[in-house]
């Protein structure tokens, strides 16, 4: 399937070379564009992307407040950050408004179509100072003794999700964890939401990811 792509930058020159580089690479398409991030949430509710790009600084709304929005209107929106700054801290806001993926214009000709596909396979994708930045964090956080294990995961989500990915049906599961069909049914709409996931098959691969089950 192709990936329909929203691209929002404020300079048209940079849109123009970005567009090139996707629609060159078979599965992605660029279905719109928008100078700023308030455009980028109003194309979002008609384009149907499947993928966000979106620069940090642009008039109206920034790409930051936009990834935020976005995460919060369209739950199964892949977003990547697509900027000039290689700055932790943009780099931190960016993963805390749901972004997947921080990638360098300087080098977009070498890693965006890689972080497209990282995305879409529902990846991160990190420069390598990101994923400096990322351990420097973790260990700051270890040294000042802070938890750094903030679970994503309720435990009764996590025992929905195994049993899900496992194959059992809303009925069996609720059989098994003995609670009605219709919590089962809430949890995994829950576990959709937190996850940013479509279907099934998407929370099946995590839990395989996660190694809550054996492939």
């Amino acid at each position: 399937m192709t990936t329909r792509i929203l691209l929002a930058d404020d300079h048209a020159l940079v849109r123009r070379g970005v567009r090139l580089i996707l629609d060159a690479e078979p599965g992605l398409k660029v279905v719109a564009e928008a100078g700023d991030g308030a455009e980028a949430l109003e194309l979002a509710r008609t384009c149907e992307p499947g993928l966000a790009i979106l620069d940090v600084a642009m008039p109206r709304m920034t790409g930051l407040q936009a990834a935020r929005e976005l995460s919060a209107r369209h739950p199964g929106l892949r977003i990547l950050i697509l900027t000039m700054y290689d700055n932790e801290q943009y780099f931190f806001e960016a993963l805390k408004a749901g972004a997947c993926g921080y990638v360098l214009k300087s080098v977009a000709d070498r890693d965006l179509v890689e972080a497209c596909r990282a995305a879409m396979r529902g990846e991160p994708f990190l420069y390598p100072g990101a994923v400096t930045a990322l351990i420097r964090h973790y260990l700051d956080r270890v040294r000042h003794g802070d938890a750094v294990s903030d679970r994503l995961l309720t435990s009764r989500e996590e025992e929905v999700l195994k049993l899900i990915a496992e194959g059992h049906s809303s009925k069996a599961i609720a059989e098994i964890l003995v609670i009605s069909v219709k919590t089962v049914e809430r949890h995994r709409a829950n576990l959709l939401h937190k996850l940013g996931m479509r279907d099934r098959l998407e929370l099946t691969r995590y839990a395989i990811r996660v190694g809550l089950i054996e492939p």
